[in-house]
């Protein structure tokens, strides 16, 4: 079933765990990563990127999203990952995503406010809710290998002028982690993280997680994220399922890939400690 992010949440914020977000670029990953959450009654986010268009076109995401998310037994949340124009992120409200990100967070905090408020305020009035981004994390090309060498972290103080004047329904945080394949040791502030889960009550998210190591990731599904994003992780576990994998024609090359990738998102859900939304989670 398709719904919002928002009472979800919610959820994971009071009883501490964080829910994944896992990137689709294809008819099987999508799949793969709903498999995954029916075997063990779990919410999943759904994540198509924008940076991703070309290997996988907005339409074709969209009617992969809508028909798998609407067949799925779990709650499911089709969300339009790093949007950065604006016309493709109102037609993801207009057309069926349940969530979109804005990603200015290398512009100005005034012109991230005003661009993020007029995203929240069209995107409400359609029941459909906004992340956004405050500080910036590492960006590698198309989701390549990078450290945090460009990454600029999130003040409490701008996170919470933020929240406040837009009213955003959650919060892309930078506190050590870079898209890709981490370079490096990744070292996560902690304390940074437990300032600003204190200061708002607005849910944050970690951009990211891949290769941030599992006691990071799961200390930050305990201590304030209420959504941690991966992607690089899964498309190499499916590359190296099926390097290890003897595969005899195209079928069990594909298989191989879809275990791999399976298999990755189950440990995740372990890391992050994703509970089941039942009456006892919900109290």
């Amino acid at each position: 079933m398709l719904v919002s992010s928002k009472e979800l949440f919610k959820v994971a914020r009071k009883n501490k765990f964080a829910i994944p977000a896992a990137n689709f670029v294809d008819q099987n990953s999508i799949k793969a990563y709903i498999s995954v959450a029916e075997k063990l009654n779990l919410p999943i986010i759904l994540s198509y990127a924008e940076a991703h268009k070309d290997v996988l076109s907005f339409d074709e995401a969209l009617v992969l999203g809508k028909y798998y998310g609407e067949k799925a037994k779990v709650p499911v949340v089709l969300h339009l990952d790093h949007g950065t124009t604006k016309e493709l992120i109102m037609r993801a409200i207009d057309e069926g995503f349940k969530s979109v990100m804005l990603d200015d967070s290398m512009d100005s905090f005034e012109d991230n406010v005003k661009n993020t408020k007029e995203i929240v305020e069209y995107a409400h009035l359609r029941g459909v809710v906004v992340e956004a981004e405050i500080g910036h994390v590492g960006n590698g090309e198309g989701y390549k290998s990078n450290d945090d060498s460009d990454s600029i972290y999130t003040t409490v103080e701008e996170a919470k002028k933020f929240a406040k004047l837009t009213n955003v329904d959650s919060l892309a945080i930078s506190i050590g982690t870079a898209h890709g394949a981490y370079k490096g040791k990744p070292v996560i502030d902690f304390d940074r993280l437990k300032e600003i889960r204190d200061a708002i009550d607005t849910p944050l998210v970690l951009h990211g997680g891949s290769s941030t190591g599992d006691i990071n990731l799961g200390r930050c599904a305990t201590e304030g994220i209420s959504k941690i994003n991966i992607y690089t992780d899964l498309v190499t576990a499916a590359f190296n399922k099926a390097q290890t994998t003897k595969s005899n024609d195209y079928y069990e090359l594909r298989n191989a890939q879809t275990e791999g990738m399976k298999e990755c998102l189950e440990h995740y859900y372990g890391v992050f400690q994703t509970k089941r939304f039942n009456d006892e989670v919900k109290k």
